[in-house]
């Protein structure tokens, strides 16, 4: 297992159960995988430099997490294809 960081922003317009329902999902992608989660930060709704998809805001999300490399892939092709995710970014932490 290796330590990642997985920023994603999620679209600003979601309501508060709708955004809780897409970080349990992620999590959920982690810890099926056999991965742990360490930390979750939600930094919230803020503004973004250029617009996404029509978007200026997005809600971000912080997680420090650990997984297996070769899961690396899959979670990005799930992040990619998960509707309300606008851009996601996911970093080898030292």
């Amino acid at each position: 297992m290796r330590k990642y960081e997985l920023v994603f922003i999620v679209h600003p317009d979601l309501d508060e159960t709708a955004f809780g329902g897409i970080v349990e999902k992620v999590t959920g992608w982690v810890t099926e995988s056999g991965g742990s989660v360490e930390k979750t930060d939600v930094w919230g709704k803020r503004r973004m430099a250029y617009a996404i998809r029509k978007q200026r805001e997005g809600q971000y999300v912080l997680m420090n997490v650990n997984i297996a490399p070769s899961f690396t892939a899959e979670l990005e092709r799930n992040l990619q294809i998960l509707e309300p995710v606008m851009r996601f970014m996911l970093t080898e932490a030292k």
